[in-house]
């Protein structure tokens, strides 16, 4: 089980703006992710350490937005204000974890700007929207060289910080964290309001330690 990427809705202010204001607080620069066709989203990533990456995300005027749930997910976050939308995990069989949860993944794909399609299959959104503390996992499909792992980064994720039940999500992932879960450190907190991924730590060169 992998920690794969961190995801941030875009607020009011729209994409190229959410993604200028985290990219001056981390002294890094976004690159255009593409279009996701299937969920009416489009997204800029900044890749980090360790095979992971950072996703900003801006749902579209698009049907697909309003009928795929990771689209719905991200617009009522948008309107929210914007924020940390959730994190996922990678899986090399999503198989398990569909007989667990008793629902099948659902494909997903990405079409970078120029051209390159990028597949995987994605299960437990619903769950992320009904308890935001929980991550939903992924299983890719496409070869390595396409994936955003293959472009690293030098900017690491040292923590998470959750609001919410580390028993809880134990369950949802069905690993034990023990304080760390794939070399993230993980910080629960039970009474800070309502359930989700509050903050990220990330290790930033010539910065030391970044909150947002």
């Amino acid at each position: 089980m992998h920690v794969d990427h961190l995801i941030f809705a875009a607020g009011p202010e729209g994409l190229a703006s959410t993604v200028e204001r985290l990219g001056d607080a981390l002294g890094a620069e976004f690159i255009n992710g593409g279009f996701h066709p299937r969920f009416g989203t489009r997204n800029n990533l900044l890749p980090l350490t360790e095979g992971r990456y950072l996703e900003v995300v801006e749902v579209l005027d698009h049907p697909a937005a309003d009928k795929a749930v990771f689209g719905q997910a991200v617009r009522a976050r948008s309107e929210m204000g914007g924020g940390w939308l959730g994190w996922v995990v990678s899986v090399d069989d999503l198989t398990p974890y569909e007989q667990r949860l008793e629902r099948q993944a659902v494909p997903g794909s990405r079409h970078f700007p120029d051209g390159r399609l990028l597949e995987w299959e994605q299960l437990g959104i619903r769950g992320l929207m009904a308890d935001p503390q929980l991550p939903y996992f992924l299983k890719w499909i496409s070869p390595a060289e396409v994936q955003p792992s293959a472009l690293q980064g030098e900017i690491t994720l040292e923590a998470m910080q959750i609001s919410g039940n580390q028993h809880r999500v134990e369950e949802w992932i069905g690993t034990e964290i023990d304080d760390q879960l794939d070399g993230v450190r993980m910080e629960f907190n039970s009474e800070n309001g309502a359930p989700g991924l509050v903050a990220a730590v990330f290790n930033v060169p010539g910065r030391g330690e970044v909150r947002i």
